[in-house]
């Protein structure tokens, strides 16, 4: 407990444009990753500006699957954004030249996160899979993990 609260007050006290590189050693969901720093420490993520659907909700295991066919087991670009209240760090991932968080969108496995996030690229991209009706946008109605989460 003591090492997680020390963690949490170093990552709070990390530049918020930090960019750094780092391991993935673990995928959650969809939208959050686990990675190895380069001092053996792990840090947990956050992808910002997206929010995948819950692993109990339709294609929930969809987005985590492309997460790790997208970064798992791969060295990458971490530029932070913040911290969330969980303690984990917000950031935007690349892997190679691809942000993952973008392409997560593109592949109609993520919504737009307007309430924490208002970059008009997210919202196009988002836009652009319901357009043309990929992955969840493929389904009449998709529910919004946040209204999924408000269930429980």
């Amino acid at each position: 407990m003591v090492k997680t609260s020390l963690m949490f007050i170093i990552l709070a006290l990390m530049p918020v444009s930090e960019s750094f590189k780092a391991l993935v050693i673990g995928v959650t969901s969809g939208d959050a990753i686990v990675v190895k720093l380069d001092d053996k420490t792990q840090s947990r993520i956050r992808l910002d500006g997206i929010d995948c659907p819950e692993l109990k909700q339709e294609y929930g295991d969809s987005a985590k699957m492309a997460t790790v066919a997208l970064c798992f087991n791969k060295r990458v670009r971490i530029e932070k954004t913040g911290v969330d209240s969980y303690g984990r760090i917000l950031a935007f991932v690349y892997a190679g030249d691809v942000c993952i968080n973008k392409e997560l969108l593109r592949l109609g496995l993520a919504w737009h996160y307007t309430d924490y996030n208002s970059d008009p690229e997210l919202a196009q991209l988002e836009k652009d899979a319901r357009k043309n009706k990929v992955g969840l946008w493929s389904q009449p109605n998709p529910e919004a993990p946040w209204d999924f989460r408000h269930k429980k």
